[in-house]
């Protein structure tokens, strides 16, 4: 056979193969009816679907569709978009099902689109309240919806879990799930087991009692609710489980709230019939004021596995007792069966914020292998007898005189990870990164229910604190091997806030701060296609076909708890869906260009003590979203010190009178006199002008 003729038939071949998978998967995306408990539970058989969260009950983000796959994908290019037009943080996983896509964008707003070419079907507001965004530690986020039975399911940011009638996008019902007097809030998806709809929540970091609840689908009534922390002993305990926590807790932890708020990872195991969830941190997050004679504090910082019909506790394992850091185990849960040391074992894995990944059997909570996955220095490991970590002699107060590792934002966020089980690695968006905890002096218990109350002390202006932010601060995506307890490969990444992952067949997809959508080799870890989206991204991608094409989608909006700070990006766009196939030829939506922001420079009085008060009330009430101290020029909300002069001009209005809370800006006019919100505007231009004088240049 002669070179032309062998150039034929590989193309021929390569033809006949892409033919052959389109109809693989037109053999799989027709219409499949009502999403039920059946569809459900074997969601890998219809592949072509991305039926919930996390795709399946194992929530591993793996789908074998392979028309896309290492061998054509930089033929990828965008097949549609759709400019949403949001300005903070998008977070959700879409879902497809009957060829129709669902997602959430921020303030809990849902969409439906056609999954064919992006057009809408229908959007529901559920008009959150803007004054709820004060409540809420990371953005007016939400991270997508559940489906069921002809309904489609969405928590929203004030506490209420509402069901949509799917075709049409009309309310069925609606229930409070939360005291909404109280700093709860929801950001995290439902899960859908065994007919009922699983909710948890949000508000440790501001003071409440976490617990999950459990609805009837059809109605909204309550079946069963499990809270994660004990209350106050006088008035008798809900359960046993609540009983046992106690004897772990000291002193009147009940008045602080207890934290726990289980506000993100689920999982579930249809045939050991147990419900899995990561719960959160402590409230406060310091133990010696929340408990001060110690104790392990169940059941912060751990998973749960609960009877899905009765919400009956049958196994935790905590991964951070006595939690001081923040260091929840709310982050994403993947349940896979591996052979270990010979053995098949069905296991659950998890890399919470503490840095350590853990293998656990999930039939009975029992502990595998925990190893470091990215650098840790809180604790030197987990023994491997008792599965608890063996803590550095510095990790805790007062004896605390180093920069812990990983910070409070973890070695691992609510960004999902996914596993392959065709390499057996486990993909881990990771940060490396430390940060001081200390001590406060003067630290009082708050009530005022829309102010962090963490009970920790934080200089930003430490020297030593910068200096090794310095030497470690980046992200990673990390390969991780689940049975070798070890790093296969990573990928380094200039922020450490980037996006979730997704598993397709043997690419790696994964989006960046820098605005970047990343196909990785799943394999090795080579980079082999990228396509620019100009702002950066947080949103896991997912993966469906229709009408024999393969598609590829994610939300691409800027935000979170650390994009409200910073960008990687010249510029933050309107929040915007991209999806992608092979030979796509649309074109990129277009979005003029920013100006440059300058620094303010407006005239100021102010003496020192005015200047203090106005620091202090700066921290406490507007630093969690307007940070300006590490990271000048803001992010997705602005650095005030680069905000125009007519902002001052109506700063009393803005700040006292609350006339941009349809913007999501709070109303301090019930907690700030006039003379605090002078002395915070004065505070605010003192910096600007001491970045002036050093020369700071504009972002």
């Amino acid at each position: 056979m002669n070179y032309l003729s062998t150039k034929r038939s590989i193309r021929i071949l390569a033809s006949t193969l892409i033919i052959l998978s389109c109809i693989a998967c037109a053999d799989t995306d027709k219409d499949s009816g009502p999403i039920d408990d059946a569809r459900l539970v074997q969601a890998d058989e219809s592949p072509a679907e991305w039926l919930s969260y996390g795709r399946n009950y194992s929530e591993n983000r793996y789908s074998p569709l392979h028309q896309i796959n290492a061998d054509n994908v930089d033929s990828l290019s965008l097949a549609w978009s759709l400019v949403l037009g949001t300005k903070r943080g998008l977070e959700a996983t879409p879902i497809v099902a009957n060829g129709i896509m669902y997602f959430t964008g921020t303030w809990s707003k849902v969409y439906a689109v056609d999954a064919r070419n992006g057009g809408i079907l229908w959007e529901y507001d559920p008009q959150v309240p803007k004054e709820y965004g004060e409540k809420v530690c990371c953005d007016v986020v939400n991270r997508g919806v559940a489906i069921y039975q002809g309904n489609i399911f969405v928590g929203t940011l004030d506490g209420r879990l509402i069901a949509l009638n799917a075709k049409s996008g009309q309310k069925n019902w609606e229930v409070v799930t939360v005291d909404q007097n109280k700093p709860y809030s929801i950001t995290g998806a439902p899960r859908i087991v065994k007919g009922k709809v699983i909710i948890g929540n949000g508000g440790a970091d501001f003071g409440v009692r976490g617990y999950v609840t459990a609805y009837d689908a059809k109605t909204g009534a309550q079946q069963w609710r499990f809270y994660t922390v004990p209350g106050n002993p006088e008035d008798g305990f809900e359960n046993e489980a609540m009983e046992t926590a106690a004897k772990t807790w000291t002193g009147e932890w009940w008045k602080y709230g207890g934290g726990g708020t289980p506000w993100d990872a689920m999982a579930y195991d249809p045939k050991l019939d147990l419900l899995y969830i990561g719960t959160g941190n402590g409230s406060p997050w310091n133990r010696d004021i929340r408990s001060p004679e110690g104790g392990d504090n169940l059941y912060l910082s751990s998973i749960l596995a609960l009877n899905p019909d009765n919400g009956k506790l049958f196994w935790h394992y905590q991964t951070t007792p006595g939690d001081s850091w923040d260091y929840t185990a709310t982050q994403h849960i993947i349940l896979a069966d591996l052979t270990i040391d010979g053995q098949k074992r069905k296991v659950l894995m998890q890399a919470p914020k503490n840095g350590f990944f853990y293998v656990l059997d999930r039939t009975d909570g029992s502990f595998i292998s925990a190893e470091p996955y990215v650098y840790t220095n809180w604790a030197k490991k987990i023994d491997k007898t008792t599965g608890r970590p063996v803590e550095s002699e510095f990790a805790r107060y007062p004896n605390m005189n180093s920069q812990i590792s990983p910070t409070a934002s973890g070695g691992h966020n609510w960004q999902p990870m996914a596993y392959n089980p065709k390499t057996g690695l486990v993909y881990i968006p990771a940060s490396e990164e430390g940060m001081f905890f200390g001590q406060p002096s003067n630290w009082k218990h708050l009530n005022d229910s829309r102010s962090w109350n963490t009970a920790i002390g934080f200089d930003p202006s430490n020297e030593t604190h910068i200096d090794s932010m310095a030497n470690r601060n980046f992200g990673k995506l990390i390969a991780w091997d689940p049975i070798a307890r070890k790093e296969k490969w990573n990928y380094w990444q200039k922020s450490v806030w980037n996006a979730g992952v997704l598993a397709s067949n043997d690419l790696i997809f994964q989006g960046n701060a820098e605005g970047e959508f990343i196909a990785f080799d799943a394999a090795t870890g080579k980079k082999v296609w990228s396509f620019p989206l100009n702002s950066g991204i947080i949103a896991a991608p997912m993966t469906y076909a229709i009408d024999g094409k393969q598609y590829v989608s994610i939300l691409v909006g800027w935000g979170g708890v650390r994009g409200l700070w910073s960008k990687f990006t010249d510029q933050i766009n309107p929040g915007t869906l991209y999806t992608f196939s092979l030979g796509g030829n649309a074109e990129m939506p277009e979005f003029p260009e920013q100006p440059k922001k300058q620094l303010v420079d407006l005239e100021f009085e102010a003496v020192p003590e005015q200047l203090e008060n106005g620091g202090q009330l700066f921290q406490r009430y507007c630093a969690s979203c307007h940070q300006m101290m590490l990271f000048p020029g803001g992010g997705s909300i602005p650095d005030l010190t680069y905000s125009p002069p007519a902002i001052f001009d109506s700063f009393q209005q803005i700040v006292g009178d609350g006339t941009l809370l349809g913007l999501g800006m709070p109303n301090f006019g019930d907690r700030l006199s006039n003379d605090d919100i002078i002395d915070i505007k004065g505070f605010i231009l003192s910096v600007a002008k001491t970045r002036r004088e050093d020369g700071e240049s504009n972002p």
